[in-house]
C-alpha cells in the first residue's frame, strides 16, 4: 500500500445489499455490508420497494461500520464512488443520494460507476491489476454477460449476454420448483455436493449456437416439467440429483462460451464475477477447461463475487488512478446502464 495513493469509499446499493468499502489504490480496507435478504425470503426473491427502504435504513450504519474498519475519518476520504446502474431503481437512488450529499458536504470529487464493470475491477484487490485485454465472464441474479476488456477504467465491450433468465435467476427459480428457499445459488451448490450431475440429461440452451449468448429459461423449464412429472407419478424427487444436474448445465454452458472468446480473441487471460461465481462447481470446472486450454484463470474469494461496497471503491480508484473526470452533482442513476458507459 502506497500512503500518497487516494483514499476511495464506495457505495454499493443496486439490489438488497447495502455495500461500503474502502480502498486505497489496490489495497482493501474495509468492506461492510448489510443485507436485506432475509426480508425477501418470505417472497421468494427481491421486492423492490422493501430494498429501497432497507438500504435507507442500512446506510448511515454501514458507512460509520467501514470508517471504523478502515480506522480513518470521513475528512480522510479522498474521493467518493457511487454504482449509478444497473440495477433496481429505487435502491440505485438511495445509493445515488447519498454518495451525492457525502461528497458535497465534504467538498470531494464523485464517481458514478457501473456496477457490472466494477465486478470485474474488484479482482484488482486480490490478484493485482488486470492483464489487458483479459475476458470478464459475470454472472449474478440479473446478469449473464461476456466482456472483453481492454482497459477496465476506458474500454469494457459487451460480446455476449443473456437472451432471457440469467444463470443466477435461474437458481433461484429451480431451488424454488425444489422447495429449497430463496436465494437458491448457495443451497443448490450445497445440496449438489451429493448428488450425480449426469444423473438426468437437462438441455444446453444455445450451447453450439455460434454466438456468446446465454439463454437459461428452456433449462429453467425443462427442470420444473422433470420433477412435476415425477410428482404426477407419485415417485420421490432426487432432489440432489436434480440440483447437481441443474448446476452441471448451467456451469458447462458457461464455461464453454466463456472459452470460446477467448480462442476467437487471442485473450490468454479469463475472469469470472459476479454472485453466481462463488458457486463450487463453476470455480472447479472453469478452473479444469482454462488448464486444458492454456488459459489463466482468475476468480477473487467468494465474499468479492456477491455484490459489495469493495467493488465500487476499486472502480473508483481505478477511475482517479487514470485521471478520468468526477461525475458532476447532477448525476442520475440508471438502472438499465449499458456495460460500455463505465462512469456517468
Amino acid at each position: 500500500m502506497i500512503r500518497d495513493e487516494p483514499l476511495v469509499l464506495g457505495i454499493e446499493t443496486s439490489c438488497d445489499e447495502t455495500g461500503v468499502g474502502i480502498v486505497r489504490g489496490n489495497t482493501l480496507l474495509a468492506d461492510a455490508i448489510a443485507s436485506s435478504v432475509d426480508q425477501h425470503a418470505r417472497f421468494g426473491g427481491v421486492v423492490p420497494e422493501v430494498a429501497s427502504r432497507a438500504h435507507l435504513e442500512a446506510m448511515e450504519p454501514t458507512i460509520e461500520r467501514a470508517l471504523a474498519d478502515a480506522g480513518i475519518a470521513f475528512s480522510d476520504v479522498d474521493a467518493f464512488a457511487v454504482t449509478a446502474g444497473p440495477g433496481l431503481p429505487g435502491a440505485l437512488m438511495v445509493g445515488v443520494a447519498a454518495a451525492k450529499a457525502y461528497a458535497l458536504s465534504l467538498g470531494k470529487p464523485l464517481y458514478g460507476v457501473n456496477h457490472l464493470a466494477a465486478h470485474v475491477c474488484v479482482d484488482q484487490l486480490e490478484h493485482g491489476p488486470l492483464p489487458k485485454p483479459c475476458v470478464a465472464l459475470l454472472v449474478s441474479g440479473g446478469h449473464s454477460s461476456l466482456l472483453l476488456v481492454p482497459d477496465v477504467a476506458g474500454d469494457v465491450r459487451s460480446l455476449g449476454s443473456t437472451v432471457d433468465d440469467a444463470a443466477g435467476e435461474a437458481f433461484d427459480k429451480v431451488a424454488r420448483v425444489l422447495d429449497l428457499g430463496f436465494p437458491g445459488g448457495p443451497v443448490i451448490d450445497r445440496m449438489a455436493r451429493d448428488g450425480d450431475p449426469a444423473a438426468i440429461a437437462f438441455p444446453r440452451g444455445k450451447y453450439n449456437d455460434g454466438t456468446y449468448d446465454f439463454s437459461f429459461s428452456g433449462l429453467k423449464t425443462a427442470v420444473a416439467r422433470w420433477v412435476e412429472a415425477k410428482e404426477r407419478a407419485g415417485e420421490p424427487v432426487p432432489a440432489a440429483d436434480v440440483a447437481a444436474s441443474f448446476q452441471e448445465a448451467v456451469v458447462d454452458v458457461l464455461t464453454q462460451k466463456a472459452l470460446k472468446v477467448c480462442k476467437d480473441n487471442g485473450v490468454r487471460d479469463l475472469l469470472i464475477g459476479g454472485g453466481v461465481a462463488a458457486n463450487s462447481r463453476l470455480r472447479a470446472l472453469a478452473a479444469e477447461r482454462c488448464e486444458a486450454a492454456g488459459v489463466r484463470l482468475r476468480v477473487p474469494r467468494p465474499k468479492l463475487c456477491t455484490d459489495n461496497g469493495a467493488m465500487v471503491a476499486a472502480l473508483g480508484s481505478e477511475l482517479v488512478a487514470s485521471g478520468a473526470a468526477p461525475s458532476d452533482l447532477s448525476l442520475p442513476a440508471d438502472s438499465s446502464l449499458p456495460i460500455e458507459t463505465i462512469t456517468l
